[in-house]
């Protein structure tokens, strides 16, 4: 939340595209303006006869300035590089040309609210304005009622350093000038505090695009992460949000991308460190999620240019001392939240919240953050507006507050580092009414139920037999066909137990062998780590170009970073750079840091040319300073452009390396015409930007070849690295394919794959116009359904014609070890589910467990697996969840969510027949720790019985 960002200097995009100042705000403000100057010329405004506000130079970096904020909150823009300079009857402007134009339409209307002048003082490009500055402070000095006397106040933002020529040769001027100076910058925070009807709709959408990237895109992606145990960064969490907040379609938020822009970079903390201060930083350590753990997330985003901001703390299985810290802070920061009333001091809103805490836990008192937060707008804190204690400026109607409240470095009794700190954080954007707050966060839930997550349920001492009975067999669950009929016949239940029990003997025969031929070796499913070959930018050390003022350089040609050590420019590849950033300080002092990869650290091991110089120092990090943000914007772009090539070049080059060699294609030519069929559409889709095009399949000697117009889109599928085709008519769905899953991967335009599928669209999809129903004996529309019948069944009759040569050609003498024929999807049997992250129809074939119609598809070898789980079965539930485990036990599981109920009676029918032995529980395991064990000990896996004793480690 670095409060040192440009977050109210640069307009949104949609503003730069039409400057047009509203001149009737401008009126009501510039009145505004004048008014709290006079009656608070004393106080506030520091008696400034007059008052000189100088904009600074744009910068790519996001920072709050209070200069800026004065520029869009009076014109509806930032001026860069303007000076302006208001007095009691004439406003001065100082800026260029174009900007002198702009500020035309503004002379009228001061004159008619303020009965001031506006003169405006046009810079060339080559003057210094040394000239029009003197024009300036005569115009000062003369002013009516100025005593000669006595130097006239002028008042400045004594905070903003001046940058750019222009700004510097003022600063240098005024203080020259012999005027006394004063600081304005209360003035301006309370001109700002109060907020008009435009302001706060503003700050409301961007509360509702904050609120919709964290329900819609952060807490869905944290839970997910969790719940499958992905290793995933601080930083690319924070990449995530990022992207959310600058697309707002992607959270659901029905806002112009245009008018939205960060507060400051999304902020995700766990791990054990944590910091609540505003200039905070998302680091590249893993998220952590362990039981007691702590995570902190912050959110902050803006349309047109106003700001909003929640934070939340999620608590993994919580201990009670953070489930206590929690509930008080909440109760503390909904006290902070009811103070804030007009009439009361900024103060209230702090000392509420410090008396709850003092009264429910007087031992976290000292943890207690000093501030309870800060005004917020045009800027992410609002000088002069903060609640701490001590703060005795009246709360007001109208005002938005940043109401942000914690608890830091609390102490849990544990050893492990990652949960023995731990801090607590809740903020959300406060808007002060005349009776109550609003609470326009309110949306993103902070109650206790929505932020704790439990993984321990259900796994008390007392329920671990139960479970592990039930999971054995010994307590079957009931289901419709559990009981005997009543004339004394085994019901069907009865019969598939029966077929288990013997299934389950000869499984665990079967598991024992094929681990004892394994031996106890660690199973580590990861491939060895790839070597990278010695990485070259300059053959000849005359190949380095010439310096250039000891300036970072790219170079592109050479894919290489010039820097500039000791004297010397020193290349380093590009492919060394792990990450670059900026960041700059309050002094306008700019910094480039660059961490490189350096071998044998976490995430990078030794490659073979790293342990080939074992005794080679590596350059962990570099940073340099700069006084030029501009040059430091481009070098940290170029560098990222480079290596984000760099990267994806050499990714394909490494995906195009580990494929399998396939036999070339034989063509049919003269021995016989290619069986074809045309007007296919293929997934995955070739890449590039033209228009994409159907083609044909054409089945030749020893493989299939797809081929469109293009020349240089082809595919070529060999019938030996075919490992199950399948073709599915529609029926119910909106295509009629053909698809391949092979053995080994191939390449299709730039992209890997093991699925090939090819297809026709059967109906097209229309929208009838004119409104109203149609009857159901409207002639019209039965002629169009006949016509979608006859369209289906001829597509589904040239695909079945195509399947069955095809199934002719492979019953040749040459293709009979391949075993290969078309497999048809068996509907009935089929059930719906969500196997990645929709739900889908997931049918059966004589051979696989197919989803062929949604991406990713999803192709499971009933061969290849050794148990399925259907877990969370139990009376009442609505819906269970399937788990496939493969007999490769260092093959992660395959989970199948959220299947209907009213599937289980049929789903166990497939299985039984099929042969595959099945269990079931009512709880979800952890099946990565169940095969890690199974892995690392695999005899004492096959002495505890087999399949029966992957349920004694879940349970």
């Amino acid at each position: 939340m670095a409060d040192q960002r440009n977050g109210s200097g640069q307009p949104s995009n949609a503003a730069r595209n039409v400057y047009a100042i509203d001149v009737e705000k401008f009126k009501i403000r510039l009145k505004e303006f004048y008014s709290n100057w006079n009656e608070n010329k004393a106080g506030l405004w520091g008696s400034s006869d007059v008052i000189a506000i100088a904009t600074p130079p744009p910068s790519e970096d996001l920072r709050y300035l209070k200069s800026s904020a004065l520029n869009i909150w009076l014109l509806g823009y930032e001026f860069p590089e303007t000076v302006m300079v208001f007095m009691k009857r004439q406003i001065h402007f100082l800026c260029s040309q174009k900007k002198a134009s702009l500020l035309e339409v503004v002379k009228k209307p001061a004159r008619e609210v303020v009965g001031v002048d506006v003169m405006m003082h046009v810079k060339a490009k080559t003057d210094n304005g040394t000239d029009l500055m003197e024009a300036i402070f005569r115009a000062i000095r003369s002013q009516p009622g100025a005593d000669e006397q006595v130097a006239p106040v002028v008042g400045h933002i004594v905070r903003e350093a001046p940058e750019g020529n222009l700004l510097e040769t003022w600063s240098e001027k005024l203080k020259g000038a012999g005027f006394e100076l004063a600081d304005v910058t209360n003035g301006l925070s309370d001109l700002f505090a109060v907020k008009d009807a435009d302001e706060l709709i503003n700050v409301k959408k961007a509360a509702f695009l904050t609120c919709s990237v964290m329900n819609n895109v952060v807490v869905p992606k944290l839970e997910n992460a969790i719940d499958e145990e992905k290793n995933i960064t601080h930083s690319a969490l924070m990449d995530e949000a990022e992207k959310a907040i600058l697309d707002p379609t992607r959270a659901k938020a029905k806002l112009k991308a245009d008018n939205v822009d960060i507060c400051y970079p999304p902020i995700f903390q766990s791990g054990g460190e944590f910091d609540l201060r505003p200039s905070a930083a998302s680091n590249d350590e893993s998220l952590y999620y362990d039981s007691a753990s702590v995570i902190i997330i912050a959110v902050g985003s803006r349309y047109n240019s106003y700001c909003s901001n929640v934070a939340r703390t999620l608590m993994i299985d919580a201990t009670p001392l953070q489930s206590k810290a929690y509930a008080v802070l909440l109760k503390a920061q909904e006290a902070a939240i009811g103070a804030l009333k007009p009439g009361n001091k900024l103060s209230a809103a702090y000392l509420a919240a410090l008396s709850v805490v003092e009264k429910e836990a007087p031992e976290l008192v000292p943890n207690l953050s000093k501030s309870a937060g800060t005004g917020m707008g045009l800027e992410f804190r609002e000088s002069g507006l903060n609640l701490n204690a001590k703060n005795d400026r009246m709360v007001k109607a109208k005002m938005v507050l940043n109401v942000s409240l914690g608890f830091q470095n609390l102490h849990n009794q544990t050893k492990n580092p990652k949960i023995q700190n731990f801090s607590l954080l809740l903020a959300d954007t406060v808007i002060v009414g005349d009776q109550n707050p609003d609470v326009v966060t309110s949306k993103s839930s902070k109650a206790v139920k929505d932020v704790t997550y439990s993984f321990n349920e259900g796994e008390d001492e007392e329920q671990k037999p139960r479970a592990r009975a039930e999971m054995n067999g010994g307590e079957n669950l009931m289901s419709k066909t559990t009981l005997r009929s009543d004339n004394g016949e085994i019901s069907k239940e009865e019969l598939r137990r029966q077929h288990q029990a013997e299934l389950a003997r000869q499984k665990n025969e079967e598991t024992a062998r094929r681990l004892a031929g394994v031996g106890s070796a660690n199973g580590d499913s990861r491939a060895a780590s790839k070597t990278s070959a010695d990485l070259v930018a300059y053959k000849n050390v005359n190949d380095i170009p010439p310096a250039r003022d000891l300036m970072i350089q790219i170079d592109q040609k050479n894919e290489a970073v010039l820097l500039p050590i000791y004297g010397s420019m020193v290349p380093f590849h590009v492919s060394t750079i792990r990450t670059v950033s900026s960041q700059q300080d309050t002094n306008r002092t700019c910094y480039i840091r660059i961490i490189f990869n350096v071998p044998g650290t976490a995430f990078n091991p030794h490659d073979s040319n790293s342990l080939k110089h074992q005794g080679a120092i590596y350059l962990k990090e570099v940073s340099f300073r700069s006084k030029d943000p501009r040059h430091i914007s481009e070098v940290v772009q170029q560098i990222k452009t480079l290596r984000r090539h760099v990267m994806a070049r050499e990714s394909e080059r490494a995906e195009r390396a580990t494929l399998v060699s396939q036999e070339k294609l034989q063509l049919a030519g003269n021995r016989f015409k290619p069986i074809r069929l045309t007007d296919l559409w293929i997934r995955p889709v070739f890449g590039g930007r033209g228009r994409k095009l159907p083609g044909s399949l054409e089945a030749h000697i020893n493989g299939f070849r797809y081929s469109t117009s293009r020349a240089e889109e082809r595919v070529d599928v060999m019938y030996a690295n075919i490992k199950h085709a399948f073709f599915q008519p529609a029926e119910k769905e909106m295509i009629t394919l053909l698809h391949f899953h092979l053995h080994n991967h191939i390449m299709v335009g730039n992209k890997k794959t093991k699925d090939v599928q090819f297809y026709i669209e059967v109906m097209d999809v229309v929208q009838t116009l004119g409104g109203g129903k149609r009857s159901a004996y409207d002639p019209d529309e039965i002629e169009e359904e006949q016509r979608e019948r006859e369209r289906k069944n001829k597509i589904n009759m040239g695909f079945q014609s195509f399947v069955n040569r095809v199934n002719d050609l492979w019953t040749q003498p040459q293709f009979s070890g391949l075993d290969l024929e078309f497999d048809q999807p068996l509907r009935e049997l089929g059930f719906h589910g969500v196997p990645h992250k929709v739900t889908s129809f997931i049918v059966p074939t004589s051979s696989c467990l197919v989803e062929l119609v949604e991406t990713p598809f999803l192709v499971v070898t009933l061969g290849e697996i050794e148990i399925v789980n259907l877990e969370r079965v139990g009376l009442g539930q609505k819906n269970f969840d399937m788990t496939i485990v493969f007999k490769d036990f260092k093959r992660d599981v395959l989970r199948i969510d959220s299947i209907p109920s009213t599937a289980l009676d049929g789903i166990k029918e497939w299985l039984d027949t099929t042969d595959i032995k099945y269990y079931e529980s009512r709880l979800n395991l952890n099946w990565r720790q169940i095969l890690k064990t199974i892995t690392d000990d695999p005899q004492s896996f096959i002495d505890d019985g087999g399949g029966v004793g992957i349920f004694e480690f879940g349970s």
